[in-house]
């Protein structure tokens, strides 16, 4: 498969204004890329977009992945605007420190929504563009999607199922010339990472962890994400020291993949639909 070509690629990248956003957004403009950058907030992409300082090169859209019309909305007018989509990023998320027990019905239905029917919703809505390209579709995930933390089954359930959900696309997507990634990086200061560590809880869970938990930094996560599209890598662990923990489910996926799901049956299964 050829590497992903950055100068003059377009790129839609969801949650866009969070710290991870922002600083991939960055990163890739300085590779050439042109951005459509989404977010919940229309005034807060648009002045983000106009920060980057070339109208021709970034224009910012509303778009909330909770709502399969609205990211669909953005996510045509973006290739409308651009002339065609070669990147499409998942990366908006949520997450709560909060038992099983007392979370609340809306959290969790919330979580999920946005964390993987979100990712859903993205990838859906770009695909159709993105195969004309022979593109790459790329969500951000987590090491939660190979460890299930306690106090976090509504954050961890939905990063699982982001995994598994690129597993299956990239199944159906190969034949096509299509790519599909996952990020997965451990804590990383953030926002959310703060909001983490500043609960009693969460501190006497990770912040005493020197291993897998331990914080890595944004720029770390940048430079491997950014490496991971080039290489259309299907898989990013950060920092490289967690990777062990995910070999035994990933080499039972590659083993089923091989010998249940070869690309001419699931070609002709998709065929039958």
């Amino acid at each position: 498969m050829a590497k992903f070509e950055w100068a003059d690629a377009v790129v839609v990248i969801t949650g866009a204004s969070g710290d991870l956003g922002r600083h991939l957004c960055t990163a890739m403009l300085e590779r050439g890329a042109r951005l459509a950058v989404m977010d919940l907030d229309a005034a807060t992409v648009t002045a983000q977009a106009e920060s980057y300082g070339d109208a021709t090169r970034t224009r910012g859209w509303a778009a909330d992945v909770r709502d399969m019309a609205q990211i669909t909305d953005a996510m045509n007018a973006a290739a409308e605007h651009f002339g065609r989509l070669d990147l499409v990023i998942a990366n908006a998320g949520v997450a709560s420190l909060e038992p099983v027990a007392t979370q609340s019905d809306a959290s969790f239905v919330r979580t999920i929504d946005v964390n993987l029917n979100g990712v859903f919703r993205t990838f859906q809505a770009g695909l159709p563009h993105v195969r004309k390209s022979g593109g790459h579709l790329l969500a951000i995930a987590s090491m939660a999607s190979f460890v299930n933390s306690p106090m976090q089954g509504a954050y961890t359930a939905s990063k699982a199922g982001v995994l598994a959900l690129c597993n299956a696309l990239r199944l159906e997507v190969r034949h096509l010339g299509v790519t599909v990634g996952s990020i997965h990086p451990t804590f990383f200061k953030t926002p959310l990472a703060d909001q983490l560590l500043d609960n009693s809880a969460g501190r006497r869970l990770y912040d005493d962890n020197t291993g897998l938990f331990k914080l890595t930094t944004v720029e770390d996560v940048v430079a491997a994400t950014m490496k991971a599209i080039t290489r259309r890598s299907q898989k990013a662990v950060i920092p490289r020291h967690n990777l062990p923990i995910t070999w035994m489910p990933e080499l039972t996926r590659k083993l089923t993949d091989r010998v249940m799901f070869g690309p001419r049956k699931v070609a002709d299964a998709m065929e039958k639909l």
